[in-house]
C-alpha cells in the first residue's frame, strides 16, 4: 500500500484489509509504503499492524514498487490507501491466484460521488474501460510475485496511470504463458471520492480524456499534479 499523508484514513482501510484477511485460509502481511509523508502516516501504520517501509522520492510508481520488493509472499495484492475492501473480493482474488490460470487483475470500484454528474461520470467510464480492455485501477490489483518481477513492476517512467501500463505488462507475460487477466466486478472495492471535493470536475474529467487520448501525458509529473497535489484545507483537515 503506498501511503503518503495518509494517517487520517489509514486506521479504516487498514482494518478492511485486516477484516477480509481473516476470512481467508492463506497467511499474508500488510506493508505500507510510507512516501514520504509530513503527518504521522508510518507511525498509525505500525500502530494498526501494518509493516512500515520508507520511500523518499515521491512517486506513486516508486512507491508501489518499495513495498513490493519488501513483501515476502508470493503473491501481491496492492490496494490504495483510501479504498477499503471486502472478504469477498479478497478471496475471490487469491482464489484466482492459487488456480494458477491468470498473472494478475484487477477490481472495478465505487465511490460516493453524489451531486457530482462528473465525478459519477468519470467512474463509469473507467469501470466501462476496466472491463472493455482488462486493465486494473491502482485502488486493487493483484499478480503473481514471479509475473510482477520479471515485468520489473510499476514503471518508473511514469507518474499517474502506473497500473494501466502494469496491467498491459502482465497481459503480455501472460499470454505467452496461455494465463489470463481478470478484471472483478461482483464486489468492488470502495474508494474515497476525496479528489471530487479537491478539484473541479472540469479539470477532473479533462485530465482523464487526455491521459486516455495522449497516455504519454503519464510521463510528465507537472501533468498528472492532481495526484501529487492537495488543497491547503485538505491537508489541515
Amino acid at each position: 500500500m503506498p501511503a503518503y499523508d495518509e494517517e487520517a484514513l489509514l486506521p479504516s482501510t487498514l482494518e478492511s484489509i485486516r477484516a477480509a484477511m481473516a476470512t481467508v485460509p492463506w497467511a499474508g502481511e500488510i506493508v505500507v509504503c510510507d512516501n514520504n509523508s509530513t503527518d504521522r502516516t508510518a507511525e498509525v501504520a505500525r500502530a494498526c499492524g501494518a509493516r512500515v517501509v520508507h520511500e523518499p522520492h515521491n512517486q506513486i510508481a516508486r512507491a508501489r514498487n518499495t513495498g513490493a520488493r519488501a513483501a515476502r509472499g508470493e503473491w501481491l495484492v496492492f490496494v490504495d490507501a483510501d479504498t477499503l475492501i471486502s472478504p469477498e473480493i479478497l478471496g475471490e482474488a487469491l482464489r484466482l491466484l492459487e488456480s494458477g490460470t491468470v498473472a494478475g487483475g484487477g477490481s472495478v470500484f465505487r465511490m460516493d460521488c453524489a451531486g457530482n454528474r462528473a465525478g459519477s461520470g468519470l467512474v463509469k467510464a473507467w469501470n466501462w474501460i476496466s472491463r472493455r480492455f482488462h486493465v486494473a485501477a491502482g485502488s486493487f490489483l493483484f499478480a503473481r510475485r514471479d509475473a510482477f518481477e520479471e515485468v520489473r513492476g510499476f514503471s518508473l517512467g511514469v507518474y499517474a496511470g502506473e497500473e494501466v501500463w502494469l496491467s498491459r505488462a502482465l497481459k503480455r507475460w501472460g499470454r505467452k504463458r496461455d494465463l489470463g487477466f481478470r478484471v472483478l466486478d461482483r464486489h468492488p472495492v470502495a474508494t474515497s471520492g476525496r479528489k471530487m471535493e479537491w478539484f473541479p470536475g472540469w479539470l477532473l474529467a479533462g485530465t482523464f480524456l487526455l491521459m486516455t487520448v495522449f497516455p504519454f501525458l503519464s510521463r510528465s509529473r507537472t501533468f498528472c499534479r492532481i495526484w501529487y497535489r492537495r488543497p491547503a484545507a485538505a491537508r489541515a483537515s
